[in-house]
């Protein structure tokens, strides 16, 4: 039986303290720490058993001597796999939560593009009743999600339930329900030439960093929609800018960057 309590770290920038009070053990089983700016962090983590993280600053994995679990309070484990997190850190993370708030985020976004909410708002603003705009469907609309995961699969299936055709793109292109066709990751152009929206839901990791470059924008449709909802790296922002200023594709929604927060002078 375990005589000294647990050493537990809480470290999120704006709210650990919040995430602090949900944890609950039994008196005098666990230390819990919170932090939440590297600096706290520093002073901590070198105590720490347990970290609770999002976000954790990675130079700081390296003081992590007492560590042996990493629960990162997101999906993506990416930002916690860096060569200084000491190897017998056992990672996990928070699957099968995210998967309905991402897809509403996903169609949600795809309605207001067909339905040209940004024109009716703007006519609105200028006092202007407009008849010449007409709002499309998302009926018969084909949908290319790379990266058939928990979130893709939810993804594909509430998108049909909307009459979308759904075609994937996967590492093994082995088929999947409510999918029309997989395709594997050596024919990525040819789904996204077949698409009108492309919704990337991938992890980030040396095989998916730069997935999407100045070769796959321009095998898009000119009418065609970027949505990245999985990591801001999976897309050469540089290749993404040129194709938006040089109209190769028709817009881009983005929920995650490489940089983030973005930096006011972006031109994103």
């Amino acid at each position: 039986m375990r005589a000294a309590p647990l050493n537990v770290l809480v470290y999120d920038a704006s709210a650990a303290p919040r995430y602090a009070q949900l944890v609950r053990a039994p008196r005098g089983r666990v230390v819990l720490h919170r932090a939440s700016t590297p600096d706290e962090a520093a002073s901590r983590i070198g105590e720490a058993e347990v970290l609770y993280a999002w976000n954790f600053p990675p130079e700081l994995y390296a003081k992590a001597r007492r560590l042996r679990w990493l629960q990162v309070m997101g999906a993506g484990v990416d930002g916690a796999l860096v060569p200084n997190l000491p190897q017998e850190v056992v990672v996990t993370r928070v699957p099968g939560v995210f998967g309905p708030w991402m897809v509403e985020y996903v169609l949600g976004w795809c309605l207001w593009i067909t339905q040209r909410m940004a024109a009716y708002l703007e006519a609105q603003g200028r006092r202007e009743w407009i008849q010449h705009v007409l709002p499309d469907r998302l009926l018969g609309k084909t949908m290319a999600i790379v990266g058939l995961g928990d979130i893709g699969r939810l993804l594909a299936r509430r998108a049909r339930a909307l009459g979308m055709r759904v075609i994937g793109v996967s590492r093994s292109g082995q088929a999947v329900p409510g999918v029309d066709r997989v395709h594997p990751v050596r024919a990525l152009r040819r789904a996204l030439a077949d698409a009108d929206f492309v919704v990337l839901v991938l992890p980030l990791t040396e095989a998916t960093r730069g997935l999407i470059g100045a070769a796959q924008l321009s095998a898009m449709r000119p009418s065609a929609w970027l949505l990245n909802i999985g990591r801001g790296a999976l897309v050469e922002e540089t290749a993404l800018v040129q194709a938006l200023e040089r109209r190769i594709i028709a817009s881009a929604i983005l929920d995650v960057f490489a940089t983030e927060p973005v930096p006011p002078e972006h031109p994103l």
